[in-house]
């Protein structure tokens, strides 16, 4: 089976390379002739563990090509996966020009049926908007070629995507016919040989189902951070709370750990679009308003607590920050909570010192001499009068305590992920406050 994708991002790349694992002939389409050309040469533009030996082994074995021109391999393939970005506008909808080129691509050059399906998150109605433009652009060219459009959102995990594409636990297939249904059983039947995964809906469904998953996770986030905070002013523990509520079969323990907010790809940009899709519609997201209101105050939550512990004065002190990524096992800093806490303390008058496993040259590339870059975990922390902890490495779990408090000027550790023991702390004379209590 032959297929092509376009758009070598997060999605595009990692969805390629997984359908070349299972023996799928890829074709990966980029218009950035740069991108494609560090491809050929093994240079993969993202961090993923495990992504770059699997690139280069299909390449290698010529199942995983990579390519500028779309036009040139329509003829060869079945599907057509959609997966360019769709960047928020001004006012939060998502931007679907990338979207429709690919569709008007299509439609000037198709000569056969294929499947076009769009695996980019697209608000709802997104389908029928690529279904028209295919068409207007065979109107255009007089023909009569068959086609079909289908919605293959993806719910991968940065850092885990891999195992997400490989190992699914769900996979959502909007479409309208049935030969587009037997494409897709098709294509994916390699991936559900241990337990039949695959779910299939009519396309405004399965469009819809992408942002109500991310909305939903986004939810319980905000949810956690508030009961955190409520935690804090009434005496609590939230990770007693997180425990108590998790037992709940209900409920479940799932993404209900407290925090300085929530950032990335997808949580903010498909919370916003949802929003925006709501009002378009006249209708107004209350629940989702306030996951956004609550989760853009969280971000400045170890800021806050900064400026307490220095009574609002932190001109001249250094602080050391511990993560810069939006999580673990990603370089992904969008709108990542490190970057509302570098403005915050360097509008204030500190100096920031930062260590991250992955995300450095990426923090340079947005906030470039800002920030002093460490070497290591234990150079960030050296003269630091405060220690931040933004995002939860391995490496950064069990630090030599003793080190650190050597090394700083004032033993200060603010933990915005509660991975630390309080008692183990203060057990080394270290001041210590995390989150919710």
């Amino acid at each position: 089976m032959k297929i092509a994708i376009v758009g070598t991002g997060y999605v595009g790349l990692v969805s390629g390379t997984c359908f070349s694992e299972m023996g799928i002939d890829v074709t990966c389409v980029d218009v950035q002739k740069n991108k494609i050309e560090s491809l050929k040469r093994g240079i993969i533009p993202i961090y993923e563990p495990g992504l770059e030996d699997m690139v280069h082994r299909n390449y290698s074995a010529g199942r995983l090509k990579f390519t500028t021109d779309l036009k040139g391999c329509l003829d060869d393939v079945e599907v057509v996966f959609s997966a360019v970005g769709t960047p928020p506008d001004e006012d939060g909808s998502a931007d679907l020009k990338y979207v429709l080129e690919v569709a008007r691509t299509i439609g000037c050059h198709i000569n056969k049926y294929i499947l076009v399906v769009t695996k980019s998150t697209v608000p709802v109605g997104t389908a029928k908007k690529v279904r028209d433009t295919i068409q207007q652009e065979l109107d255009k060219r007089n023909v009569e070629i068959p086609f079909d459009v289908a919605s293959n959102p993806e719910f991968l995990k940065e850092g885990n995507a891999i195992d997400d594409f490989m190992k699914p636990d769900r996979v959502i297939v909007g479409v309208e016919s049935v030969r587009a249904k037997e494409i897709m059983e098709r294509l994916y039947k390699p991936f559900m040989m241990n337990n039949y995964r695959l779910i299939f809906t009519d396309i405004p469904s399965a469009e819809m189902i992408k942002y109500a998953a991310n909305s939903m996770l986004a939810t319980r986030i905000s949810f956690m951070n508030d009961i955190a905070n409520l935690c804090e002013l009434v005496g609590a523990d939230v990770n007693m709370v997180r425990k108590g509520i998790g037992a709940d079969s209900r409920i479940g323990s799932k993404f209900l750990y407290p925090g300085c907010g929530y950032g990335g790809s997808c949580f903010p940009k498909d919370v916003k679009a949802l929003i925006k899709t709501a009002e378009k519609n006249g209708y107004s997201m209350k629940v989702l308003k306030a996951v956004e209101e609550v989760n853009e105050q969280q971000k400045r939550i170890l800021f806050e607590k900064l400026m307490k512990h220095f009574n609002n004065d932190i001109r001249g002190k250094q602080i050391a920050l511990w993560g810069l990524a939006f999580k673990p096992e990603t370089d992904d800093m969008r709108e990542a909570p490190a970057l509302v806490l570098i403005d915050g303390i360097v509008n204030a008058g500190g100096m920031v010192k930062v260590y991250d496993p992955i995300a450095m040259e990426e923090c340079n590339r947005r906030v470039r001499d800002k920030v002093i870059y460490a070497k290591d975990m234990y150079d960030a922390v050296l003269d630091a009068d405060a220690l931040l902890l933004v995002t939860e490495w391995k490496e950064f779990r069990m630090p030599s305590w003793r080190v650190l408090k050597k090394a700083m000027r004032q033993a200060v550790v603010i933990d915005g992920r509660n991975i630390y023991d309080r008692d183990e702390l203060l057990q080394h004379n270290i001041i210590y406050t995390c989150i919710g209590k």
